[in-house]
Formats: C-alpha cells, structure tokens, sequence
C-alpha cells in the first residue's frame, strides 16, 4: 500500500478529546467519572431558540441553504456587531460556518501560504497549532508567562515576528486561562500587527460570560485593525448549542471572499435549520445568556473559595469563559502525569496544561460548566490527592 499524508501524520489529536474520551468510557464501565476535559455548557438550549429550529424543519427549511449563511442570519450578525461590538460589516464580509473551529479553518486557509508563520499566544487552545499545520503553515508559539498571569506585552511580541509572519492568533477571554485582554494588552497587539501588517485571528467565543465587572473588546473595533482582523465567533457557548454546530466569521471582503470560495469546494455550508436557530438566538431575548453567565459565576467562586482551602493547588484568576486553571505547586510531576492521576484515582477527567502550549505545563484546566454536585465532588476528591501528588 502507498503511504498516508505525512502531514495529517504529524498532528496529534486533540488532547481534550482524548481525555474526554477516556471520561466516557469509564463511565460507560460503572465508574463514577467526573467529566471536566471538554467546553461545553451543561444547560440546554434555550427554548425560544430551539422551537425556531423545530418551526424551520416543520416549514421544510431542509434543503441546501445558501452556502456562506441564509439572508436573515448574516444581517442579524451583521446588527450584532455592530450593537455589542462597535464592528460594521457588511453581509458579504461574514460566513457561516458549522462550528467555530471551522471559521478559523477556512480562515486559514484563506490567509496562508506554505511556510507562513502565525504567533499564537500560549497558553492557547489545543487546535489553534494543529490547524495551522494542516493549512501548511507554521505556528510560532508566544509563550506568556505564568508569572504576570499570562500578560502580554508589546516587547514580547516584537520578538517573535519576522519577515514570514502574516497573522497573530487571540482569543479573549482566553481558553484556557480565563484571562480577559485588558487595555494595554489591546493596545500591544493592535500596535505590532500594524506595524508589521499582519492580520489578526481574533477568537471571541466566550464574549458574553465575563465575571467581576471585565469588559470584552473586538480587536477589529479599534482604529487601524478592521482591515486586518477577522473576528471568530458562534452560538455554541453563549447560548448553549455545541450539538448544533454553527459558527461564524466576520472579516475584511477579500479574506470574506477566499474563505467563502474554500467553503464551497470542502464542507458547502452549515444546516439550514440551525441558521433559523441562531437568528432565534441573536435577535430574541438574551436573559437566557444572563442567567447562564450567573450560574457560572457562582460555581466560578465556589471553586476559588474551595481551592484556598486545598494545599498545592491553586488557580489564575478567571476572569471570563468557565475554566479553572489550576497551577499544581507542590509536586514535581508533569501536568500530563497529574491529568492521569486525577483520572486513574480520582475519577476525574481533566485536560493537561502542556496541551496548550509549554506555557500551560504545571497547570490542568477543568471546565466548571458542569452541575455544582459534580464540582463539590471533585473538591473532595482533589482535596483527597493533591496533597500526596
């Protein structure tokens, strides 16, 4: 048999699946697992916006939709941004997409050449390098350091720049350490993109869920950067619909226009009734997104206040998204040896720091999106292991 790609070869999985995976499957064999690997909301989606997509199936809106996104969905994107995000676009600069992941995909492949290089400020979620591999370019890890709580800095960039960087990955508030861009931070970033004239990815997943007064900023609102930044964004966070696969993105016309051209030649489009459910999601009531946020908030301090209480383990502060990023301080292991630990004897399913980068090493992130009774259990089981890690 002739050989596979070598390039799909040298990518490994996701870590976050795969620690999910073994979550599920414990479970699946009586164990009594606590699954915090993934991101994804336990709510249901709200109601208002599931009977949108049950009245779209019933009306027959089951055939092929309009490959970037239906009329209704693009406009109410487009009053989105401009209501909550002081960003004006235009229908023809957005795309929809089946996930957010695969609006930075085609992103990507919008922007790259072979060998083209693009800054991912690390810790940074599991996919962003891998996708940037698969889109033949090189991802060039900006590591933050843990020290200043993950800040960036104008100096550090300029450092990883050269003459083959065309773009610069953020996301905020960030996966996985809960850190929101503050205004030095913006100001970091938008200066080293303009000057090197690099475009910027800028992941906007977890806008709404923000604990303590932060406040969320799009890169592509500040002067000088709507011309280079392409806005990422979807409806599987905020409103709680991960299954139903619908993302976004936002950017200037002739990125819009190769990603739009590559859409149609890979995946076509997203599901038909699913767009009527994100104009549902984006036009009607957003309690729903109020009320999430709030019962993140108090599972958020439930989990600082009892980490205080557990030697050896302590959290970054989490200022927006719903992960803990525990840094483990009393023990030598790796965060990978730690993730096991916690799976092997505590039944709890975790993701290790170093799959987001060497900066996250020492550190495993769980996902506190997830029942209280859950998170009390696994306070007890932490405070059972940390000590003797």
């Amino acid at each position: 048999m002739k050989s596979l790609s070598t390039l799909v070869q040298a990518v490994p999985g996701s870590p976050t699946t795969l620690m999910m995976q073994k979550g599920r499957e414990l479970k699946a064999a009586g164990k009594d697992v606590i699954n915090l690997a993934g991101g994804e909301p336990d709510f249901d989606t709200p109601k208002h916006i599931q009977e949108a997509g049950f009245a779209a199936i019933r009306n027959g809106d089951t055939h092929y939709p309009p490959s970037f996104g239906t009329p209704a969905l693009l406009e109410a994107i487009a009053a989105k941004l401009a209501r909550e995000n002081n960003v004006h676009v235009t229908p023809d600069q957005i795309m929809v997409t089946p996930g957010g992941k695969w609006a930075i995909y085609a992103t990507l492949a919008a922007l790259l050449d072979p060998g083209d290089e693009v800054m991912i400020l690390d810790p940074a979620w599991v996919s962003y390098a891998p996708m940037v591999q698969l889109n033949r370019g090189v991802p060039v890890h900006v590591a933050l350091p843990a020290e200043t709580n993950f800040y960036v800095t104008e100096a550090q960039l300029r450092e990883y720049v050269t003459e083959k960087t065309k773009a610069l990955m953020a996301c905020s508030p960030n996966n996985p350490t809960g850190r929101v861009l503050q205004r030095d931070e913006i100001d970091a970033i938008c200066a080293v993109a303009k000057e090197f004239d690099l475009y910027v990815l800028s992941d906007e997943i977890y806008e709404h869920i923000l604990y303590d007064g932060h406040v969320h900023h799009s890169l592509a609102a500040e002067p000088g950067m709507a011309e280079r930044t392409i806005i990422i964004n979807g409806f599987s966070k905020a409103y709680a619909m991960t299954g139903w696969r619908l993302g976004w993105l936002a950017a200037p016309k002739p990125v819009a226009k190769l990603a739009r051209t590559y859409q149609t030649q890979s995946i076509t489009s997203a599901a038909s009734f699913a767009m009527a459910a994100g104009v549902a999601a984006l036009n009607g009531p957003q309690d729903c997104v109020k009320e999430m946020t709030a019962s993140y908030t108090v599972r958020r301090n439930y989990l600082l206040d009892a980490l205080d209480e557990i030697p050896g383990i302590e959290s970054s502060p989490i200022e927006g998204a719903f992960y803990l990023f525990a840094r483990f301080t009393n023990t030598d292991k790796d965060s990978l040896t730690i993730s096991n630990v916690l799976l092997e004897e505590g039944l709890i399913a975790s993701t290790p720091g170093i799959a987001f980068g060497k900066a996250g090493e020492g550190y495993v992130r769980f996902s506190f999106a997830e029942r209280m009774t859950d998170l009390e259990k696994t306070v007890e089981r932490l405070a059972r292991i940390v000590p003797s890690l």
